[in-house]
């Protein structure tokens, strides 16, 4: 038996139940894994609420390090005994897990388990939002809303290694410091500022190439006012509430405007692109080009209080449950 964080049924934090569940041997193509880190992520709460459905019961969290305990029949990607990590796999939140070997990452040398855990699936939606979806170039300019969370701080760091300028928003003078520390060269209150008002003063009226936004609801109209004619806005998130275009005029009418909205599920379908982007990001942490930022650990037991402080907005940087 092994110590896991279920969910039987969607809502709160109060859902999250502490259970013990026989997760037996790995079959063909997985391996069993001692848990050492869990990140913490905001599609982790999507799912618990119900707002991106998973069959129930399930065990929550996407996203952990750990080391091989076991392998199943066929698996040849790890050996019994490496350290590894993996991100977009339910099931997290366990001390032990059966996951598909296929999704795993060697950690490299260099790399300890809580970076590992904390900057997996973040660093992932960076690099294809920064390489894929939009592939940033030196010059051009982009804005981050969040950029003091823990996806923000590491994408603001890379893209302007990348030679981008970087605008970022953040909710509180604490978090406005934190994002400036990390690479942004304009952080922007939008609690206390007209944003889009802000970023054309900044533009001089021109307006940016990009808008990254994985808060949803809240930004995404104003975020149209700040785009160039045929910029592109990225919706990657829901932080805030599920995004609506019913009138796909206003598109037209702010410019002829692109809008997508992508997932990770799609850029990391094959194990080749997903190794491509590991690579790169643990390259750019080892380079220093970005530095990770830790802002809270809690117990895996506590993990309904971690959900309450992402939630609530009290979280800066990456938050880590620890088995």
């Amino acid at each position: 038996m092994t110590r896991v964080i279920a969910v039987n049924r969607t809502g709160g934090p109060e859902v999250l139940s502490i259970e013990n569940w026989d997760i037996g041997e790995p079959g063909p193509g997985q391996v069993k894994l001692r848990q050492t880190a869990v990140g913490l992520n905001f599609i982790d709460t999507y799912q618990r609420s119900g707002l991106y459905p998973l069959p129930l019961p399930f065990v929550g969290g996407n996203e952990a390090t750990g080391v091989v305990i076991a392998i199943g029949e066929g698996v040849t990607e790890v050996k019994v005994g490496d350290r590894v990590c993996y991100q977009g796999t339910p099931g997290a939140y366990a001390d032990e897990r059966l996951a598909p070997a296929a999704k795993l990452v060697p950690i490299p040398e260099g790399i300890d388990d809580q970076t590992a855990a904390a900057v997996l699936l973040k660093g992932l939606t960076a690099f294809y939002l920064l390489f894929k979806t939009w592939p940033v170039q030196a010059g051009e300019t982009i804005i981050w809303h969040a950029a003091a969370g823990g996806t923000g701080l590491i994408a603001t760091q890379w893209a302007k290694a990348l030679g981008a300028t970087v605008i970022g928003t953040a909710g509180s003078p604490e978090k406005v410091a934190l994002a400036k520390a990390h690479g942004c060269d304009h952080v922007i209150d939008y609690k206390s500022e007209d944003f889009a008002a802000r970023v054309k003063d900044i533009t001089g009226g021109r307006g940016v190439d990009v808008v990254y936004d994985g808060v949803g609801k809240a930004t995404f109209e104003a975020s149209l006012d700040c785009l160039r004619p045929r910029g592109l806005m990225v919706s990657f998130g829901n932080a805030s509430g599920p995004v609506s275009v019913p009138d796909l005029g206003i598109l037209a009418r702010k410019g002829s405007l692109y809008v997508t909205r992508p997932t990770g599920l799609h850029y990391f379908a094959e194990r080749s692109a997903l190794l491509e982007g590991a690579d790169a990001l643990f390259a750019a942490i080892k380079s220093g080009a970005i530095k990770v930022e830790i802002g809270r650990t809690f117990a895996l037991g506590d993990v309904a209080d971690a959900h309450r402080a992402l939630e609530g907005r009290e979280t800066t940087g990456s938050v880590v449950l620890l088995p």
